[in-house]
Parts: C-alpha cells; sequence; structure tokens
C-alpha cells in the first residue's frame, strides 16, 4: 500500500499534478459543480435494495 501512496506524491509534486490539482480546486469553488458533486455522492452513498 505504501507504493501507491509514494506514487501519488510524486504525481502531486508533478508539474502535471500540480495542474490538476488547480483544475480540481476552480471546479470545487463553482457552486454549479459542487451541486454536481453533491448529488453524485449521495447517489454512492444511499444504500441498494
Amino acid at each position: 500500500m505504501a507504493g501507491i501512496v509514494d506514487r501519488i506524491k510524486r504525481f502531486a509534486g508533478s508539474p502535471q499534478g500540480r495542474r490538476t490539482m488547480d483544475q480540481v480546486r476552480r471546479a470545487a469553488a463553482d457552486p454549479r459543480r459542487r451541486a454536481q458533486a453533491q448529488r453524485l455522492l449521495g447517489r454512492l452513498r444511499t444504500p441498494r435494495r
């Protein structure tokens, strides 16, 4: 499991990772995107019958 965490850390520190983080931050700041994400999470968290 430590290998995955190390790979994520390396990606986050790379230029591509920083660009991706900026895109995610901008999307999270958009109220429409935030509502869309909340709806998706709500559907995923709802127990199935």
